[in-house]
C-alpha cells in the first residue's frame, strides 16, 4: 500500500530507503546519520566532493559493506536481515568496468547469466537482447579488451542488466568518458527508467544530476546537506542577476548612478543587478533604464546553477575534498 503523505495524498512506494545509516573506519566518520527515501522509478542523484561518502552508501545499501548504525531497505527488503534478497533485486556498476578483457562482449554476458544461474536457453536471450539493446552486436565476438571506454561501459551497465533488476545502482558511471559517451550514456539512463526501473546515482558531474535525477541530495561531512529537486536547490541559492554591458563610457556612468546597488565592473563598463531573473524583474528593468534614456549594448540573464548550489553548500568544488583513509578510496 502507497504511504499517505502530509497532505493526505498516497506516496509512491520506496525502492530504496535509510535512516540514520552510520560508517566509520577507525576514527573517520564516513557517514553520520544520513535518511534517504527514493520513490519506485525515478532517478536520485548523490552528489559529493571526493571522499564525502558517496561510494560507501552504495556500498552499505547494496550489501557489499555493513553499516554501523541505522536502517535500510531495498526493493522491500532489509539489507541487515535479508541481504540475499537486496542482491537478487539489484544490479551494481562500479567506477570501474567490472569486465574479462580475454572474453568476448558476448562471453562475459553468458557468464553474468551463468552466475545467476538463468538456464541456457534464457541466458542466450538475455545476451542477444542486451547486445542489440547497448549497440554492441556487431562486435558481440570483440574482446571486451579492444573497446573504446564508452563501450566497455555500455557492456559494463549491460553485465548489470542480466538479471532483470528492480534497482540498479551506478556509482559514478560517466568518470572518465568523452562528452559523446557521457551522453550516450545519460540516454541509457532514461531508458532504465521508461522501463520503471530505479536508479541511485552517484556522480561529480553537476550537469549529469541536472540532466538526469529527479531529486538530488548534496553529500559533505558524512551528512546530506540539502535534497530536492534540481529546481528546489537552485532556488535556495541567492545569486539571480542581470548582467548589464555599455560600450558607451558616459551611459555606463548614467547607468550606475540610475542602479546605485548594483556591482560595477569599470574595466569592462558593466553592471551586476540583483533580480529574481524573472520576466516581470527583467522589464521593470529595462523600462528603468529606457525611462532614464540610458542604451545598454547588451544584457544577459543569470540565475544560480548546480554549481552554484554545491559551492555554497560545501565551500568547495566536486573534485576537491579532503581524501577519505586507504579504507574508504580502496571501495
Amino acid at each position: 500500500m502507497p504511504t499517505p503523505n502530509r497532505s493526505g495524498d498516497p506516496q509512491p512506494p520506496a525502492a530504496v530507503s535509510a535512516i540514520g545509516l552510520r560508517k566509520s573506519y577507525g576514527d573517520k566518520t564516513v557517514l553520520d546519520g544520513i535518511d534517504l527515501r527514493i520513490p519506485a522509478g525515478t532517478v536520485f542523484a548523490l552528489l559529493g566532493p571526493n571522499g564525502a561518502g558517496k561510494t560507501t552508501t552504495v556500498q552499505i545499501l547494496s550489501t557489499l559493506v555493513a553499516a554501523d548504525g541505522g536502517q535500510a531497505q531495498v526493493a522491500g527488503h532489509d539489507i541487515a536481515t535479508a541481504p540475499d534478497g537486496v542482491r537478487a533485486a539489484i544490479g551494481v556498476t562500479g567506477q570501474f568496468a567490472a569486465l574479462d578483457d580475454l572474453l568476448t562482449a558476448e562471453e562475459n554476458l553468458l557468464l553474468m547469466a551463468d552466475l545467476l544461474r538463468l538456464g541456457k536457453r534464457e541466458g542466450r536471450f538475455r545476451a542477444k537482447e542486451l547486445l542489440e539493446r547497448f549497440d554492441i552486436a556487431d562486435v558481440a565476438r570483440n574482446r571486451a579488451a579492444t573497446f573504446s571506454g564508452g563501450m566497455r561501459r555500455r557492456l559494463d551497465i549491460a553485465m548489470t542488466l542480466v538479471g532483470d533488476p528492480q534497482v540498479i545502482f551506478l556509482d559514478e558511471p560517466t568518470t572518465g568518458l568523452d562528452p559523446r559517451s557521457r551522453r550516450t550514456m545519460w540516454e541509457t539512463v532514461r531508458s532504465l527508467v521508461a522501463g520503471g526501473t530505479t536508479v541511485f546515482l552517484t556522480t561529480q558531474y553537476l550537469e549529469e544530476a541536472d540532466q538526469l535525477a529527479d531529486r538530488i541530495a548534496v553529500l559533505d561531512g558524512g551528512r546530506i546537506v540539502a535534497e530536492g529537486t534540481a529546481e528546489e536547490l537552485k532556488a535556495q541559492i541567492p545569486g539571480s542577476h542581470v548582467r548589464l554591458r555599455f560600450t558607451d563610457s558616459v551611459e555606463y556612468l548614467l547607468a550606475t548612478a540610475a542602479f546605485p546597488g548594483a556591482t560595477r565592473d569599470d574595466e569592462n563598463l558593466a553592471l551586476r543587478v540583483a533580480g529574481d531573473g524573472g520576466i516581470d524583474a527583467l522589464r521593470a528593468l529595462l523600462d528603468r533604464l529606457d525611462a532614464a534614456g540610458i542604451r545598454a549594448a547588451d544584457f544577459s540573464v543569470h540565475t544560480p546553477d548546480l554549481d552554484d548550489v554545491f559551492l555554497a553548500l560545501t565551500g568547495h568544488g566536486t573534485g576537491t575534498g579532503t581524501p577519505l583513509p586507504a579504507e574508504e578510496t580502496q571501495r
